[in-house]
């Protein structure tokens, strides 16, 4: 007899913590729907003459406004992509149109000489030096690295008498020349 009735007690405690559980459960799957609910934009439900939402009325109203936003995602992606590819063939067009792109900056007892070319618009980097080094200065590093289609380089050179310096709107001149059309040079140089 008090096997049985160890039992039963057994038997009674656990289903109530079966039913404890079930109702927390529900309890909590409740909250998330009101919470789901709450994130729909009020132009999409129904006006509050009508009678308040069923929990399956309000899970269908979320899952229509969670594929129209995925189908806006996506058309907004496609016009970036879009705007994207305009964007870069436009500049495409004027850099290449542009290339070589040079730019000369006063550094005191220096100069720094950056050029920016297509790997189509090639020019002698010798004769930049030759340049440079006939207006005064000292050449002392010259480098170049590539990116995608265009090659950049850059010169630093030094004055090799102080007190004369070199003449940049001079070096400027002289580079036109060679390297690019006057029309496209930096005017704040």
């Amino acid at each position: 007899m008090k096997k049985r009735l160890a039992a039963s007690t057994i038997d009674d405690s656990t289903k109530l913590d079966r039913k404890t559980i079930e109702r927390n459960r529900r309890i909590h799957m409740k909250s998330l729907c009101h919470q789901l609910g709450s994130l729909i934009p009020p132009n999409l439900k129904p006006p509050k003459s009508k009678l308040m939402l069923g929990q399956q009325d309000q899970l269908d109203l979320a899952a229509r406004y969670i594929k129209q936003m995925r189908e806006r995602i996506e058309k907004l992606k496609r016009q970036k992509e879009q705007a994207m590819l305009n964007q870069s063939s436009e500049r495409k067009m004027f850099v290449d149109t542009k290339l070589p792109i040079p730019e000369l900056r006063d550094l005191g007892s220096g100069i720094e000489v950056m050029l920016v070319s297509g790997l189509n618009k090639t020019f002698m980097l010798y004769e930049v030096i030759s340049v440079l080094e006939e207006e005064g200065a000292e050449v002392v590093t010259a480098s170049f690295s590539t990116v995608g289609d265009k090659l950049f380089y850059v010169v630093h050179a030094q004055v090799k008498i102080s007190r004369v310096g070199v003449e940049t709107t001079r070096v400027k001149d002289r580079l036109q020349e060679f390297i690019a059309p006057l029309e496209i040079w930096p005017e704040d140089v």
